[in-house]
């Protein structure tokens, strides 16, 4: 399988033109999705982010008539899918850090460490589920597959996007709602390239096509 070329720098700034050109529409659906998740103790928090990402890939694609605040809630349509993908490797990944802290220090160093890994693994996921109608495990795979060719500078894409996607919680709590829009940003700018064309990296067809042979 090809390796898949990780563009820091390009996706980077993309992603950050993107939110300077519609900060207010961000801003405020991050909000709204922010305090439903919270209010709904997180159930929520799948469609939220599902709708968070069906705005950005509009606004990305300039798509006509422009998204608005309304079109967070369409990530209601992806409701079981979205919340399986969050739930699931939630979960599995609370289990998982829960045994590793029975090791002391290395054993939670272990846990943060697995927990980066695994988000940089499934970081297109949600994205498959919403722009291409995959289910969360076809998804996951998918995202797998395509990661693994190039997975240290994903890592770094990842880990650089989701720091500066959290800036508004470490420096004053509530600003999260600020900057976290920035994270989706740009990881749209990496996955409209990384699934160009047909929608999915030529190396992986395969893979979706034994996926739907399975279904």
């Amino acid at each position: 399988m090809n390796a898949v070329e990780v563009k820091f720098g390009e996706w980077i700034e993309k992603g950050f033109n993107l939110y300077k050109a519609n900060f207010g529409l961000l801003f405020l659906a991050s909000l709204v999705g922010g305090i439903l998740s919270v209010v709904s103790f997180l159930i929520l928090s799948g469609p939220m982010m599902a709708g968070m990402i069906l705005i950005c890939l509009k606004l990305h694609d300039r798509e006509t008539p422009r998204p608005e605040i309304g079109t967070l809630f369409r990530g209601f349509d992806f409701f079981l899918q979205s919340i399986l993908f969050v739930g699931v490797w939630s979960l599995a990944l609370f289990v998982v850090q829960g045994v590793l802290t029975l090791f002391p220090c290395i054993g939670q160093l272990a846990g943060i460490c697995l927990s980066i890994a695994a988000w940089t693994f499934l970081i297109f996921g949600l994205f498959l589920i919403v722009d291409r109608q995959m289910d969360f495990w076809p998804a996951s795979v998918e995202s797998f597959n395509v990661v693994k060719t190039n997975f240290w500078p994903f890592l770094g894409l990842s880990f650089i996007a989701g720091i500066i996607g959290s800036l508004g919680a470490i420096l004053c709590g509530i600003g999260i709602v600020l900057t976290l829009p920035i994270y989706y940003c740009i990881i749209t700018a990496a996955f409209r390239e990384v699934f160009s064309g047909s929608g999915r990296p030529a190396a992986f067809t395969p893979v979706l096509s034994k996926l739907s042979d399975e279904q």
